[in-house]
């Protein structure tokens, strides 16, 4: 009998691998950029860390807009396991979130794997955040209405930033976050989903489960992403490894919040329970579900109608935290 098992798996050589992806992913958003960066006034900015390093970042500011007026400030984090990723990929996203809400864009690249593992991510995150506020007049923001927002790897971190300075621990003495768009999120470790699963019927309907071999983000390759990071026994209770283990009344007072979620995704189920998590709390939220569709769809461009609506998602959200809203208390997915 055969077995030719040991030729599947994940590719061995994790660096090919990344500079490859983050080429491809340079290589698209520059040539959106052509049309793009003209409308633009774009700077580029070092961000120190508490470790005594820098991390890049970047402001994208219509041209459209009085210098001298404070714009609301969205601050995107990119996706990409937290091992893809660089400044160059997020132009495009950063620029079009900007001309569409008119909005000032921060687009903040925070380190990667594999040659930076947990908590690096999160602390450059937090410290990007601060950067910002101790910068707000130089960058030509408006301190009271800050959108956080993020996709995937990039909604993790949001989510957890988002948690930790409504426990206050972290960013002490900031204002407040005006609201959070989170993509796509994952919001758990792998390795601590057990409160995720009881909230479900069975494992056997779990998104874990249905979704396992799905396009794109098959669950092999959330393992791979997860064990990059090196967390060593991961505390299921630990807020900022887990926001989306949260009690009710950790998570009461966070900022309103926007969801987008992938119907064929493994991480659908945390993102839809971390949703009623935060409508439960009385958080004001707007959960949107892009059926049969797989994580990371965005990439397909305009061979998918529901990329479309994905950046409608982003750019109405952004602008629907910024007004305000008040919570419905009511749990309402919208698939349309």
């Amino acid at each position: 009998m055969c077995d030719f098992s040991s030729y599947g798996g994940p590719s061995a050589d994790v660096a090919e691998r990344k500079a490859a992806t983050n080429a491809l992913r340079d290589s698209v958003s520059a040539e959106a950029m052509t049309t793009l960066a003209p409308q633009l006034q774009i700077r580029t900015h070092a961000i120190p860390t508490r470790d005594g390093a820098h991390i890049e970042a970047r402001t994208y500011r219509p041209l459209d807009k009085p210098p001298a007026d404070p714009l609301p400030v969205y601050v995107h984090l990119h996706g990409g396991g937290f091992l893809f990723g660089t400044l160059a990929s997020e132009d495009a996203a950063c620029a079009r979130v900007a001309l569409s809400t008119g909005v000032l864009v921060l687009n903040v690249n925070y380190r990667h794997t594999p040659e930076h593992a947990y908590p690096t991510a999160w602390d450059d995150v937090e410290d990007a955040f601060a950067w910002l506020h101790d910068n707000m007049a130089a960058v030509g923001g408006d301190p009271s209405r800050v959108v956080v927002g993020g996709i995937s790897a990039g909604a993790y971190l949001t989510a957890s930033l988002a948690l930790e300075m409504n426990l206050g621990r972290v960013a002490r003495g900031r204002p407040p976050i005006a609201g959070l768009v989170l993509m796509i999120p994952a919001v758990v470790h792998i390795d601590c989903y057990a409160p995720q699963m009881a909230k479900l019927k069975g494992v056997e309907v779990s998104s874990w489960e249905t979704c396992k071999d799905a396009p794109v983000l098959p669950r092999a390759v959330c393992r791979l992403f997860m064990d990059l990071l090196k967390v060593e026994a991961p505390d299921v209770t630990d807020t900022r490894m887990n926001p989306g283990n949260a009690t009710v009344e950790q998570v009461r007072g966070l900022p309103p919040t926007v969801f987008g979620v992938a119907g064929n995704d493994p991480l659908r189920d945390e993102g839809l329970l971390f949703a009623k998590l935060l409508t439960e709390a009385g958080v004001p939220t707007d959960v949107n579900l892009f059926r049969g569709v797989p994580h990371g769809f965005r990439r397909y461009g305009d061979a998918l109608s529901e990329c479309k609506r994905w950046d409608q998602v982003i750019d109405d959200g952004i602008l629907w935290a910024l007004g305000k809203p008040k919570a419905m208390g009511v749990f309402e997915i919208k698939t349309e």
